[in-house]
């Protein structure tokens, strides 16, 4: 049992290395939506690596329970679960972006003159999610709350835009705008290396004056979901930081980074 929380944490690793290579793998199709042309970056190939990124999220989140349950700590044990954290919250998500951009940048009438560093500043996400682990790694964890966003989160919110492009094309076509997608990689870097203080998902204590953001971002996802489907993702992602914001928890909860 010992080795039970490395083992989840191997296994969030393993499913970042299969989205990587899911999202390599796709390639946009053309289609046309009232007659106007729309390149979709959310192929069957690019959504099964969003799923592993989602089932690796999971198992973040278990090897961290299995961790506190067993009362197994270790100095391996944090900087594996980093180390696993940047490939499949970093890396995986960054290739989704640089495939997005490439899909955005060759509907351009001059496409062919497009330069691959367009692409480059989609891997900005993993560099400052690397900065945002590293800081953690060093720092100590007392309360309910982050400094900076969790690069789980942001690699969540990335990997809801294939789902998007896909299942809610009238929302996808969005992405199509290379401006957009450099204004999510900025302020996604930004919040992760951010002094904002974000609340943990899983509270410290149970009582009302913890539990009510908490609340309301589950009774946003249950009426949201049903409407936008996947693009509520990004919706829930802004209402998240908007309580985290409001949110102020007693001064000695919270952790320092």
């Amino acid at each position: 049992m010992k080795h039970l929380p490395n083992i989840l944490t191997l296994g969030n690793l393993f499913c970042g290395c299969i989205a990587i290579a899911c999202i390599t793998s796709s390639q946009p199709y053309l289609i046309e939506i009232n007659t106007v042309p729309y390149w979709i970056t959310g192929t069957e190939q690019a959504c099964l690596g969003s799923l592993f990124i989602a089932l690796a999220a999971v198992l973040d989140v278990l090897d961290g329970l299995t961790a506190r349950g067993l009362k197994l700590f270790s100095s391996i044990g944090k900087d594996l679960d980093s180390l696993a954290d940047l490939v499949s919250f970093g890396v995986a998500p960054s290739m989704i972006l640089f495939k997005m951009l490439w899909a955005a940048n060759i509907a351009k009438p001059n496409a062919m003159d497009v330069s691959m560093l367009a692409m480059a500043p989609a891997f900005l996400v993993a560099c400052f999610g690397a900065l945002r682990l590293a800081r953690f790694n060093v720092s100590v964890s007392t309360g309910a709350t982050f400094t900076g966003m969790p690069i789980p989160a942001a690699g969540i919110l990335i990997a809801s835009f294939p789902l998007i492009n896909l299942y809610t094309p009238q929302f996808g076509m969005y992405f199509k705008n290379p401006w957009l997608l450099y204004l999510v990689i900025a302020l996604v870097s930004w919040l992760m290396v951010s002094k904002i203080t974000f609340f943990k998902l899983m509270p410290s204590k149970w009582d009302m004056k913890s539990l009510w953001p908490r609340i309301i971002l589950i009774g946003a996802c249950a009426v949201l979901f049903p409407f936008l489907k996947f693009a509520a993702i990004p919706a829930l992602f802004v209402l998240y930081i908007i309580l985290s914001l409001v949110y102020r928890p007693q001064k000695h909860l919270a952790q320092t980074l």
